[in-house]
């Protein structure tokens, strides 16, 4: 199991996203580019010290991220407002890629052509969206929760 974040543009989000990968012993990827340095005072305050414990794997472009994609495998899983198929309905798998778009605008349409599965957490009528952070970690414990059962 895999986090793909797709050139996510807001600092404290990331660092959040990554200190829950850390948490968790997920794998997290950033395909570039990032709307900020990873420098930026608010990644690292928001990742804390748990950003020497989590493995990133930077992606210079969402070409560069296919290519590794190609040759590693695993499904591509998009989570967006704009999908129809809720995520408590999918079955996960241990190779699974979650993809996450870009806090401003999600990703674009080849992005969402690429997906092998485009799932959506539904929220109230009127809602836009969850912050980015919240949805990651939904996701993620639901994926984890059906591949590692009561493994660890």
């Amino acid at each position: 199991m895999r986090v793909v974040l797709f050139q996510p543009d807001i600092p404290q989000n990331t660092g959040t996203i990554l200190r829950l990968c850390a948490c968790l012993g997920v794998e997290a990827h950033i395909i570039e580019p990032a709307g900020f340095p990873v420098s930026d005072r608010h990644f690292r305050r928001a990742g804390m010290d748990y950003l020497d414990q989590v493995t990133i794997v930077r992606h210079d472009s969402w070409t560069a991220f296919e290519a590794w994609r190609a040759q590693s495998g695993g499904r591509l899983v998009l989570f967006s407002t704009k999908a129809a198929t809720p995520y408590l309905d999918h079955g996960y798998r241990d190779d699974d890629l979650l993809l996450f778009g870009r806090e401003s605008a999600g990703v674009p349409d080849d992005v969402v052509s690429a997906a092998d599965a485009r799932l959506v957490i539904p929220i109230a009528p009127g809602m836009r969206s969850l912050n980015v952070a919240m949805t990651v970690a939904m996701a993620l414990g639901e994926a984890l929760r059906q591949t590692r059962g009561s493994k660890g």
